[in-house]
């Protein structure tokens, strides 16, 4: 019996809305000429085109429903129905419509009443049709919408009255009852949406990227996807992490922080805000007293706030928080390696006092070690969880942070029997996060690149200290700072009469972007004379005319303000 490659079953391909089935020459794979038998093939092809014509229609029907309108002509109410897709969004330019014959075979319309609406949609600027393709969405199809239209009820009613008569006969959903847990009047930190237009950008949540390992990078995400390691990620891990990654947190990044922990007692996070939300949702109500810097991290401070606990502001200084007069509380964050934002270092003393009061007044701290790798003066701070030796630490990091935020990875160190109730939470929410990200990270740290990176961007950043430190004495002398060890941001304090919300504002029109500090407090006073300078995401050659810009803006505010002019200091 001769054998020969079997065929693909036929080949499909659509002319407008017809589809055209040939049957093609059986090259797939070798079988038996007789067992060759196209029918059947055949058969299934046209029942699975038979299927997507029917859920193409279905979704041209669920799109444009007509709005309940009976005083409205059909045609009128089809452009309606259209506009308001056109609008909201859902058929965005470029996108085909159906056939004026399949939409009228769709909605049980006439094809003159369809084709009549298409018409008048075209006279308008809505659509366009374009020969031997079909109707399209116009590319101008917004600016239209601006534009009075002509839909036979008075051509003064423009596309936002077309919307809300589309929208009149349906009862829309209240919204604002029924989300029960909201942020929407949250303050927190944000930059424009188009930030990086902005000659300088004193902002946090960037990448360098002139300091990014794009090669060792990019070595890790091939290896990853190399079919030897496809094993150590592609799997559903349900509850587990890549214990690659556990490996080399638990051997390589806890030991220099003083902190040694069990696989079973880590967690792995889509970021430190991650570990922040999964905290609050398994240990947090109404009833828990939670202590927090003021100021400090309103990210935390917004995640937390979803459960609804007690929030107690705490006090900080050039030492971070103040560990002497705690009220009565069940938990503390605290950020002691790099106060966020002020930077100021827990001392030694206050570290063992406040595990002391812990253990006495039977709460918990949360500590976040931010920016702790980021130290290029002085000998590290050992973490307080390095110093707990009864489990009343909690320990949140971040695997990623100084190679890029947006790559979303960090870790939570707890006793076992917590991270096991964490892990269920977190099973619940995103189930775990991405493996391939998680294996290329644990690369990543294995093959050092991790330390050379951080040891390039200590060095840049300490530059930058240094720049921006000569720059603020020069153009704004009055302002108050204190140089960190570490970390990628200054903390400054203008003069009481500035309002640091007023400044940044105003700033924005000299091409600077800062972070105003009312942000950071619970409580803001007014004015807030405090403002961050984060160093991460502008070039070196930045920081002296974007402080220059800066003061700029300070004179422009103080003419607003009755305020006496700053001083510039002559540099020799």
């Amino acid at each position: 019996m001769a054998l020969e490659p079997d065929a693909l079953i036929g080949q499909a391909s659509r002319t407008r809305d017809r589809f055209v089935v040939a049957v093609a020459p059986r090259w797939a794979c070798f079988r038996s000429k007789e067992a060759l038998a196209p029918t059947g093939s055949f058969s299934i092809l046209a029942g699975t085109m038979t299927q997507r014509h029917r859920t193409k229609d279905a979704q041209w029907e669920s799109l444009f429903t007509l709005p309940d309108k009976p005083a409205l002509p059909l045609q009128q109410r089809l452009r309606l129905s259209v506009v308001q897709a056109i609008l909201d969004g859902r058929l965005p330019a470029g996108a085909l419509l159906p056939s004026s014959r399949e939409l009228a075979q769709v909605l049980g319309l006439s094809r003159n009443t369809v084709t009549a609406a298409y018409a008048h949609l075209m006279d308008d600027g809505f659509i366009e049709s374009r020969p031997r393709s079909g109707v399209f969405v116009s590319d101008n199809a917004q600016a239209a919408a601006s534009k009075p239209l002509a839909l036979g009820v008075g051509r003064g009613t423009d596309a936002a009255q077309a919307k809300a008569e589309a929208l009149a006969g349906a009862a829309q959903p209240d919204w604002q009852s029924r989300v029960l847990r909201s942020l929407s009047d949250q303050r927190t930190l944000a930059k424009p949406d188009q930030w990086r237009r902005y000659a300088y950008p004193f902002v946090y949540g960037t990448y360098d990227p002139q300091l990014f390992p794009s090669e060792a990078f990019r070595e890790c995400c091939v290896h990853s996807l190399a079919r030897a390691h496809l094993p150590h990620w592609t799997p559903d891990f349900e509850l587990s992490d890549v214990p690659e990654l556990v490996e080399q947190i638990r051997l390589r990044l806890l030991p220099k922080r003083g902190v040694f922990a069990l696989p079973e007692e880590i967690l792995i996070t889509v970021g430190a805000q991650h570990a922040y939300y999964l905290l609050a949702e398994g240990l947090f109500d109404e009833n828990q007293r939670v202590g927090l810097e003021e100021p400090g991290h309103p990210h935390a401070r917004n995640s937390f706030a979803l459960r609804h606990p007690q929030c107690l502001p705490l006090a900080v200084d050039e030492q971070g928080l103040k560990v002497d007069r705690l009220p009565a509380l069940d938990y503390v964050f605290v950020t002691p390696s790099h106060q966020s934002p002020t930077t100021g270092t827990l001392s030694m003393e206050r570290r063992r006092l406040l595990l002391q009061k812990a253990q006495d007044k039977d709460f918990v701290v949360i500590e976040d070690d931010y920016e702790a790798e980021n130290l290029y003066a002085g000998e590290p701070m050992p973490a307080l969880k390095s110093l707990d030796k009864v489990g009343r630490v909690i320990y949140v990091g971040s695997v990623s942070k100084s190679l890029s935020p947006s790559l979303r990875l960090g870790y939570i160190v707890a006793p076992r029997a917590l991270i096991a109730e964490l892990r269920g939470l977190r099973h619940a929410m995103v189930r775990h996060p991405s493996a391939f990200l998680q294996h290329t990270f644990a690369l990543f740290l294995s093959l050092g690149h991790h330390d050379a990176h951080a040891r390039r961007v200590n060095q840049a950043m300490q530059e930058r200290m240094s720049m921006v430190a000569r720059a603020l004495q020069q153009y704004l002398p009055d302002f108050q700072f204190t140089l960190p060890s570490g970390g990628a941001s200054v903390w400054v304090r203008a003069p009481a009469w500035v309002d640091s919300s007023e400044l940044a504002l105003i700033a924005r029109k000299h091409g600077v972007l800062i972070e105003a500090g009312d942000v950071f407090f619970m409580h803001p006073p007014y004015p807030c004379p405090y403002f961050r300078l984060r160093l991460s995401s502008i070039a070196a050659e930045q920081i002296a005319p974007g402080i220059k810009a800066l003061g700029a803006a300070v004179d422009e505010l103080a003419i607003a303000r009755g305020a006496p002019k700053r001083v510039v200091l002559r540099v020799a």
